[in-house]
Parts: structure tokens; C-alpha cells; sequence
């Protein structure tokens, strides 16, 4: 048996080399780094020579952008004054506070919020809410901060409280003029009146101060600053005088209360200069809580509302009847008390008998039908005439801020009854202020003179510069404003309508009013306006006052409600102006037709 063989075992693998990292070339790889390097470094200096050197103006007009803010340094606004200079509207300076929400701590909130409220007169859940609004930088507190408030708040120390310079606007009467003088607006302009009309004059011209500041909000300093000073607006001085002002509001608010009118007007003119002494209207507008009270209350209705006149406007059919030459103040007419015209029966105040009248009896008594007597011998054509003269239909000058024109159909256009009712009041709409120049125009020998409001002005200086005189217009002759003067005069006699318009002393012209009132909201007529308007010293006139109630309830004649006003503002004014009696008695005159 042969014996066993064991598998050969193959011999043992060498062992291999060891691993032997090759190495590029040095000098490549540096270059390969270099190149890259380079690249890189071309790209910084590119971008660093446009940022330097191309833009370089742009990136620094950035950054100043971004660091310089624009503070508006507001203009003083002027004040409004009456004639003799007593201030009716005035600025003041103040404070504008505001505060950085951001800033106050949430433990520390309800500790200022208490301080902050009780200081500016505001409630805490105000205060509160903008204190709370931490994702914003600023918050205004409040405008027209008392400057010693705010002083005292800063001594306080509430956190990132700021105060700018600022004026606030004050009116020291309160409703004295108020719908007249207007007021200002939380953004400086003028929101009615004279605030309104004049506002460009009283605003002047906002200066602005450019500055670098930080991101803390505090000027760097050292930076250059811009600064444009700020024109301070000029003052307006009215012709207004504030004691004759007051009179007149008492009085009209006195006897709008006592007559349960809705409103009522009083204007005081001079006859000479026409310009307007008083403006009052009841109720009247308190500046001082202007946004409390109804839109409607901002209109100034002496210059504004429109009504139908009624019998005042009697005057200008007798001077375009006496002008014409068609009658005289003793021409006798057979007056009814009602005269047919179209389809319509007019009537007077008070049933009679027919009677014969003069045509001075028949202004002195307000006859409507001797009136209608006296226009049919004018004839439409010049009736419409005269009253464009007097200025119906036209807007005064003068400056009164929100003067309305009023309506006057031609007369081509009137109906039939209209061509007799328009004799006496009915059929045309006026305002205050046309009818007080009406009676100006008689009363200074029939030249009409443009109303005046403004008595000056201030330029730049300081120094007073005195506005213009109102354009003169001559209506009628001197005899026939002297003749319509002494029916007048005998209108306030005991013969007449007016005797409750009387002074002691002095000697007065002057005229009623009863009209039926339109109402507009209820698209009919409604009620009536009351009103008396006149002038005194008759024989030498300085004074015209006019005062008219709308839709009184306790009463309607005018002779009942208004002609006590007159008396009451004129005797004021009178003395006011120490405006002597002439001393003259009035002329014997042929009142009734058997005389």
C-alpha cells in the first residue's frame, strides 16, 4: 500500500511593497492656489472700486439719507383781531409730546400710563393703548400741550419722552363772533370764517431744519445741519368792535329765547364807511368747543341764510317810484285792504276799510295794497332794475367770508301774482348783510358803499397796512334817499309800525318786516321772519342796525320782536360811540290824506 500523501501547501505570497503617496508638483499646485486666490481677490477689488470709486457718490448719499432726517419748524399763525386791536383769535406756543413705546418697561407701564393720562387730560385706557404698541418707535401722546406740562412730564423722567415746539390756537372770547371768525383745524388750516378766507395770510410759510442723527434717534454731533427759517403769518384786524359785538349777542339771544325762535341775526353798520361794526347770530358758535358742536351751527346766517324780506323791502319800491317820479311821499292813493293781481287776492296785515293814504301813511302803516298801488305805476322792468342797484342778486364784496347772493328772478320770468308781491317782500330771498346795505344806501343820501369786514392787515414788518375803501355806487338822489329818510322816520312814530324802535333823544328812521318763511325741509311755507332794520340820527345818520328773528313762536310782527333788539343794540352802540342827539326835531309832515 503506498503510502499517504499530504496536500502541498503553495508557497507564502512575498509581501508587498508599502504604499507610497506620490506628491504633485509643488511649484503647480502653488500656481493652481495663486490663480485662485487672484480670481478671488479681483472680484473684492472689482466690487471695492465700484463701491469706492464708481458709486461711491450713491452709497454715501445713502447713508446720509439714512441718517438725516427733516424737522419741521412751524410758522406762527397771526391773530385776528377787533378794530381797536383786542385779540379774537390768538396762537400761543405749545408742545407736541410723543414717546417711544419700545422703551418702557411692561412692570413700569401702569405707573406712567396713570402720569401721562392725569397730565394731558386723557384717559388711561388712551394712553394705555399707544404705550402698548411696543413693535413701533413712536407714538404722538398729544398736540397743544401746555408748555409747562411738558416740562413738567420731561422733569419727571418718563422713558424716551419727546417734546417738539408747536403753537396752539385760542380764542379768548369763546362764541364771540364766533361763526364769523371760524376756527383752526388739527392741521393748521382754517376751517370756516375769517380762519378759512384768510387762511394763506395767517398761516405764513413752515420752516424745516434738516439733521444727522444716530440710531438712538439723537443728533451726532458736529454733522452739518440745513435750516429754513419759518415766515410767521400776518395779523387780520377786523372792523368788528368787540363791545358793540357783545351787545348785539345779548340782545338777539335774549329775545330768541323769550320769542322760541329757531335763530336770529343782528348787523351793525356804519353808514359812512359801511363798514360792519357787529355780526351776531343766535345761537352763535364757541370756538373753544367747536368740535362739539352740529355742522349747521358753523354757517354764519347773517351773511349766509336766505329769507324773503317782507315789508323792510318796501324802501326800494319807493325809491323807484319816487325816482321815477311817478309819486311822492304825499301822493294820495284809495287803498282796499286786499287788490286782486292774477289769480291771487292779496291782502294787508289788518283788515280796514277803504281808505285814502298817503303814500308816507302807507309806509309809516305797511299797507302791501298801496305799495302794489305804487309799483304797478313803476312797471316790473324798473322795479327789477332798482333792486339789482341796491344789490339783490348779487354777492357782496367786502370780505365777509361765506356772503351769499341770494334770489332775484328776472322779471321776465315772474308770475303773475309775482309781480305784485315782490313790492313788498315776497318772491325774492336776501340775507342779512344785502338788507343792512339797503338801508346803509338810503341813510348815506343813495350811495351804496361794498360792506367791509376787514380793517387791515400786517405786512412782514409788523407795520399796520389799512385795507381799501368799498367801492362806491350812487342808486338814488340825495332827494330821494332824503324823502324816503322821513317816511321812515314817521314809521317809527306813533303813527307807524315801528314805535317800539324809538330812542329818547334821538331822532329814528327805520322799517318793519313780517314775511311768510319758506322752509325748505318741508318744501313749503312755513311760520314767518321778524325783522327791523334802521338808522339813527335820522337827519345826520352815522349808524344802521338790523335785527331779524326766524320762525319765532311767541309772536311774528317785527314790530313786536324785533324793533326792541334794534332799540337795544342802537342804544348801545350810540353811546358806545358817543354819537351825540343832533338836537333837531323832525319836520311836519302830511301823514294822512285830509291833512
Amino acid at each position: 500500500m503506498p503510502p499517504l500523501r499530504w496536500p502541498r501547501r503553495p508557497p507564502p505570497r512575498p509581501p508587498r511593497p508599502p504604499l507610497v503617496l506620490r506628491l504633485g508638483n509643488p511649484r503647480r499646485r502653488i500656481n493652481i492656489g495663486l490663480i485662485g486666490m487672484t480670481f478671488v481677490l479681483s472680484i473684492f477689488s472689482g466690487r471695492l472700486v465700484q463701491m469706492q470709486g464708481l458709486d461711491s457718490k450713491v452709497y454715501e448719499a445713502a447713508a446720509v439719507g439714512q441718517r438725516t432726517h427733516t424737522e419741521k419748524i412751524p410758522a406762527k399763525r397771526g391773530s385776528i383781531t377787533d378794530v381797536n386791536g383786542h385779540g379774537l383769535a390768538v396762537t400761543v406756543e405749545a408742545r407736541e409730546l410723543s414717546i417711544d413705546p419700545s422703551k418702557i418697561l411692561p412692570q413700569d407701564r401702569p405707573k406712567w400710563t396713570k402720569l401721562l393720562a392725569q397730565q394731558l387730560g386723557k384717559t388711561e385706557q388712551e394712553i394705555s393703548a399707544k404705550l402698548a404698541r411696543t413693535n413701533t418707535r413712536y407714538q404722538r401722546l398729544a398736540t397743544d400741550v401746555d408748555p409747562v406740562v411738558a416740562s413738567r412730564l420731561l422733569q419727571a423722567r418718563v422713558p424716551a419722552l419727546s417734546a417738539t415746539k408747536t403753537y396752539r390756537r385760542l380764542y379768548p372770547a369763546g362764541d364771540l363772533a364766533g361763526t364769523l371768525i371760524g376756527f383752526v383745524g388739527d392741521d393748521g388750516d382754517g376751517l370756516g370764517g375769517m380762519e378759512q378766507a384768510k387762511n394763506k395770510l395767517l398761516a405764513g410759510r413752515d420752516g424745516e431744519q434738516r439733521v444727522e442723527t444716530g440710531r438712538d434717534g439723537l443728533r451726532i454731533p458736529m454733522t452739518s445741519s440745513q435750516r429754513t427759517t419759518p415766515v410767521n403769518g400776518q395779523d387780520v384786524r377786523l372792523t368788528i368792535d368787540r363791545d358793540i359785538q357783545w351787545a348785539a349777542q345779548e340782545s338777539i339771544t335774549g329775545q330768541v329765547k323769550k320769542a322760541g325762535a329757531d335763530s336770529g341775526t343782528v348787523i351793525v353798520m356804519d353808514v359812512r364807511s359801511a363798514q360792519i361794526i357787529a355780526m351776531a347770530n343766535a345761537p352763535e358758535l364757541d370756538l373753544n368747543n367747536w368740535r362739539k358742536a352740529p355742522a349747521a351751527s358753523y354757517i354764519n346766517k347773517a351773511a349766509a341764510d336766505v329769507f324773503e324780506p317782507g315789508s323792510t323791502n318796501k324802501v326800494i319800491t319807493a325809491a323807484a317810484a319816487i325816482e321815477a317820479g311817478e309819486v311822492t311821499p304825499d301822493t294820495v292813493f284809495q287803498v282796499p285792504d286786499r287788490i286782486k293781481c292774477a289769480d291771487q287776492v292779496l291782502r294787508d296785515a289788518h283788515a280796514h276799510k277803504s281808505e285814502s293814504m298817503t303814500f308816507r301813511q302807507a309806509v309809516a302803516e305797511s299797507s302791501n295794497v298801496a305799495t302794489i298801488m305804487a309799483a304797478r305805476k313803476v312797471g316790473s322792468e324798473r322795479l327789477y332794475r332798482m333792486l339789482k342797484a341796491f344789490g339783490f342778486g348779487s354777492t357782496p364784496g367786502g370780505g365777509v367770508p361765506s356772503a351769499e347772493a341770494g334770489l332775484l328772478p328776472d322779471y321776465k320770468s315772474w308770475s303773475g301774482s309775482q309781480n305784485c308781491t315782490v313790492a313788498y317782500g315776497q318772491g325774492v330771498s336776501v340775507t342779512a348783510l344785502q338788507m343792512a346795505s339797503v338801508y346803509q344806501t338810503i341813510a348815506n343820501g343813495g350811495v351804496k358803499v361794498e360792506p367791509q369786514i376787514i380793517a387791515g392787515t400786517t405786512d412782514t414788518s409788523g407795520r399796520f397796512v389799512p385795507a381799501p375803501a368799498g367801492k362806491q355806487t350812487k342808486v338814488v338822489s340825495a332827494t330821494t334817499a332824503k324823502e324816503i329818510t322821513t317816511m321812515l322816520e314817521s314809521a317809527v312814530s306813533a303813527e307807524g309800525t315801528g314805535l317800539l324802535a324809538a330812542i329818547p333823544g334821538y331822532r329814528v328812521a327805520g322799517k318793519t318786516g313780517t314775511a311768510n318763511r319758506y322752509d325748505a325741509k318741508l318744501g313749503r311755507y312755513e311760520g314767518y321772519t321778524a325783522s327791523f332794520v334802521g338808522f339813527a340820527p335820522a337827519d345826520q345818520p352815522r349808524l344802521v342796525v338790523l335785527s331779524v328773528l326766524q320762525n319765532p313762536k311767541n309772536g311774528h310782527f317785527g314790530g313786536q320782536l324785533a324793533a326792541p333788539v334794534f332799540k337795544d343794540v342802537m342804544t348801545f352802540a350810540i353811546k358806545s360811540k358817543k354819537i351825540p342827539p343832533t338836537g333837531s326835531t323832525a319836520p311836519p309832515v302830511r301823514m294822512r290824506a285830509g291833512q
